[in-house]
């Protein structure tokens, strides 16, 4: 995974006051230039001519661009922006400021006329993945859709094992998926995660982690030593196959062969902000790569469960794989052995209050689809075991419920103490997905 690299452009006509716009284009570039997060690339030329956008291109070329931001600084050549496009087949925002006191009665930037002669330009062309601003400040949520789709893009995803049996719905077509976002998806088995070797001190390191973090007295010495071996072993996994996110079938096979499953492992490291989907669903890593990238470090991928419909709320729950570090401090945070024959060691708690959103990318006949719900955690007491958040949605749990069912979407969601309505609607806009939202 990498920074975001974006390039920016300011187009102009002599006709208008386009050294006055060149000036306000450079400051709003210096202010832009503050976020660090984002690898800038500014070309520092007044655009005027094809000749100039020539030259334009051959810049942002070299420099690799992701997605490109066109400045109506004025209204200018209609070529510009084409070019531009032709070249790059990037994602843009065309931005145009907001139009300057008049100077002896005359317009002097025109560029909201700009932005609309590139827009109708793209759109006849056939061109969709662009988006327009109009005002003294970039588009953030444009920047931000920009950052998950390079994240997706380059972030190196594996599998171990396969999804969960009979779990068809959160099987991919990998082709399709290539052919999207780019995305290759290395595999591995479940034993090559089983022979990873860590040493004796990493091991001993985790194993005083887990017993300073958590209650574990439903847990014997084995199962202790085991959670903190396949913590260790897994970190070194991620390290030696050069992986950045792991989708994981967590079972039957790990508590048949391993001795425990690894819910709890998975909580322990996605607390420290790796990327681990449980039951081997890609699109929901996927879902949580892009999530991190708009700002949850430690999204949680969790079922839809227990709706109430009376009392109109329902839980986000999984078995235990939630990261530690949502725990709501107030309850005991526990290691269990509740389900698989008491091999299923799993951690425990209840996530903390607050504003979040839930979120999925999710393809299906033949389409790839963003669900996307806000909400409130409320506080709960420890009533049951796993890790769960009692929300209430912004729309009833039924409707909730029914965008769901009626629209096929997985059984997981990525729940995130962020929103970002708007750079769902663009991210889909850019990619030619649908939003799906009650």
């Amino acid at each position: 995974m990498r920074k975001a690299r974006i390039g920016v452009v300011c187009l102009t006509r002599k006709t208008y006051d386009y050294e006055t716009a060149f000036s306000l284009y450079l400051s709003r570039c210096e202010e832009m230039e503050k976020d660090t997060s984002v690898q800038w690339k500014i070309y520092k030329e007044n655009v005027i001519e094809p000749e100039d956008a020539s030259r334009a291109i051959h810049y942002l070329l070299q420099e690799e661009v992701d997605a490109v931001i066109m400045v109506s600084g004025t209204f200018h050549l209609g070529h510009l922006a084409l070019m531009i496009n032709d070249a790059l087949k990037k994602p843009i925002l065309l931005w145009g400021f907001d139009e300057l006191p008049y100077n002896g009665g005359k317009i002097r930037l025109n560029a909201v006329c700009g932005v609309n002669l590139d827009a109708s330009n793209l759109y006849k062309a056939g061109v969709d993945n662009f988006v327009v601003t109009i005002g003294d400040k970039v588009d953030e949520n444009w920047i931000k859709a920009i950052k998950g789709l390079v994240a997706i893009k380059t972030t190196t995803i594996g599998i171990v094992g396969y999804r969960a049996q009979g779990f068809y719905n959160v099987g991919i077509d990998e082709l399709n998926l290539y052919k999207n976002t780019g995305l290759l998806i290395n595999h591995y088995e479940i034993s090559d995660l089983f022979k990873m070797q860590a040493s004796k001190e990493v091991i001993q390191k985790e194993k005083e982690y887990i017993l300073s973090s958590f209650d574990v007295s439903q847990l014997n010495d084995k199962q202790v030593d085991l959670v903190a071996r396949l913590v260790a072993s897994t970190l070194l996994f991620l390290k030696e196959k050069n992986v950045d996110a792991l989708a994981i079938r967590c079972w039957p096979e790990f508590a048949a062969t391993y001795g425990i499953s690894p819910c709890a492992m998975m909580s322990i490291l996605q607390g420290r902000g790796i990327l681990l989907a449980c039951e081997g669903d890609v699109e929901a890593l996927i879902s949580m790569i892009c999530v991190k990238a708009l700002g949850e470090a430690t999204p949680f991928m969790a079922d839809l469960s227990q709706v109430n419909f009376k009392e109109d709320y329902a839980l986000l729950w999984h078995c235990g794989v939630a990261p530690c570090s949502l725990w709501d401090k107030k309850c005991v945070r526990s290691l269990d052995t509740y389900f698989a024959g008491g091999k299923g060691v799993t951690a425990g708690f209840v996530l903390k209050e607050g504003d979040f959103s839930i979120f999925r990318i999710d393809t299906a006949r033949g389409k790839t689809r963003l669900f996307y719900e806000e909400g409130t955690a409320l506080p709960m007491e420890k009533l049951l075991t796993g890790t769960f958040a009692k929300v209430k949605f912004a729309h009833s749990v039924k409707d909730v419920l029914d965008e769901v069912v009626n629209n096929g979407i997985a059984h997981h969601v990525i729940m995130g103490y962020i929103r970002y309505k708007e750079v769902v609607k663009i991210l889909a806009k850019l990619m030619n997905w649908e939003v799906i939202e009650c």
